[in-house]
């Protein structure tokens, strides 16, 4: 099995190299209006923007720049299948400007401009991200009636074209078995509420961007995995370091990632260097911690009544019983605009690192008897 990965270098503001009802998912960040490390790339858009920063209409700023933001979503809508989805990672923002201190809710205008387009919204999910900050408010210190609490967490918001995604032909549920998670995972990453420590990169000198708050890998592998299914495309219109294509290859998924600023490449390229390692990692540490819950959960004298049929292990529901993996066995990435990467089948006893020897020999002891994992 192969995944094709493209990097456009061009504003997202128009996707005109994309075809209409082409994308099967969205996976992105953008920058976040009203969060100053982020103001130049606006008054880039929009010069007026610098002007109404300058006269203290902090309002007026706010809503200039989701204005170019809304260009990105009505691209999205084109471009989007039906049944497709759109998971947008965003904080909101707390900012003085002139002499007025509040807080700018992007969370909020970024589900009003999707909802008056062809998306429903769903659930989101609250992102709590690990703070180094040792104090829990801001303001007047001590002292009531002037103080503000400090934000802790960002929103995932997830939207929906349509109705629900339908899987008719033969191959195209035999796809979507093969990309099943386990029955735990499920039950974590469709939590409203996520803990997982976010990433903060410096960029080198030179870069149009002192610095750049990329989400961890773990984010968009998880939406990847919860959203779509194996073959699928995924497109990232702000993408960055590049995190969202590394998770779409190590999620079998092909991918179209957007990037305004031509800097990037370089981080990205280094990115790719670990692409492989990450990727079959990943997949070791979602086996392991499987096994770990069989275990917990047989230690509690409870049995699990089905088995995956293509390792044997034990799994909790039917839904789970044709999940497959494949490792990244390469990827050719000489040109970023044409990416490839290649897929071979993971096999049990197949040992990726000396670091997993223990797995490895937990795991050739399966033979559909489920005490046998615990004979070590």
């Amino acid at each position: 099995m192969k995944s094709e990965h493209r990097v456009i270098f061009s504003d997202a503001r128009n996707l005109n190299s994309l075809s209409n009802d082409s994308i099967d998912l969205v996976v992105t960040s953008p920058p976040y209006p009203m969060i100053s490390m982020w103001d130049n790339l606006f008054i880039n858009m929009n010069p007026d923007i610098q002007r109404v920063l300058d006269q203290g209409c902090g309002n007026i700023a706010f809503e200039l720049m989701h204005l170019e933001l809304d260009k990105v979503w009505q691209e999205l809508d084109r471009v989007v299948k039906p049944s497709g989805f759109v998971c947008i990672n965003i904080g909101d923002a707390t900012r003085t400007v002139g002499k007025q201190f509040q807080l700018y809710s992007n969370h909020s205008r970024i589900t009003s401009a999707l909802t008056r387009l062809s998306f429903q919204s769903l659930p989101v999910i609250l992102w709590k991200k690990a703070t180094n900050s040792p104090n829990k408010f801001m303001g007047s210190g001590m002292l009531p009636a002037g103080a503000y609490v400090t934000l802790e967490h960002e929103y995932i918001m997830i939207f929906r074209k349509g109705g629900k995604r339908e899987f008719k032909t033969p191959e195209q549920k035999q796809t979507r078995n093969e990309s099943a998670i386990f029955w735990e995972e499920r039950n974590r990453w469709f939590s409203d509420t996520w803990d997982i420590k976010g990433v903060r990169q410096k960029m080198g000198p030179g870069k149009s961007r002192d610095r750049n708050a990329a989400y961890p890998f773990e984010l968009p592998h998880r939406l990847i995995n919860m959203y779509s299914v194996k073959d699928d495309t995924v497109l990232d219109p702000f993408l960055g370091t590049g995190t969202t294509t590394f998770a779409a290859m190590a999620s079998e998924r092909n991918s179209l990632g957007v990037e305004c600023d031509n800097h990037f490449s370089d981080v990205i390229r280094e990115g790719l260097k670990n692409t492989k390692q990450l990727s079959n990692k990943t997949l070791v540490q979602r086996i392991e911690k499987h096994l770990d819950f069989v275990k917990e959960y047989q230690q509690n004298k409870k049995i699990l009544k089905h088995e995956n049929h293509t390792y044997g292990f034990p799994v909790m529901t039917k839904q789970e019983s044709r999940l497959k993996f494949n490792l990244v066995k390469d990827i050719c990435s000489s040109n970023l605009n044409k990416m490839v990467v290649e897929y071979e089948d993971f096999s049990i006893s197949h040992k990726t690192k000396r670091d997993n020897v223990k797995f490895y020999r937990e795991s050739n002891l399966f033979s559909g008897k489920q005490m046998n994992l615990f004979d070590l």
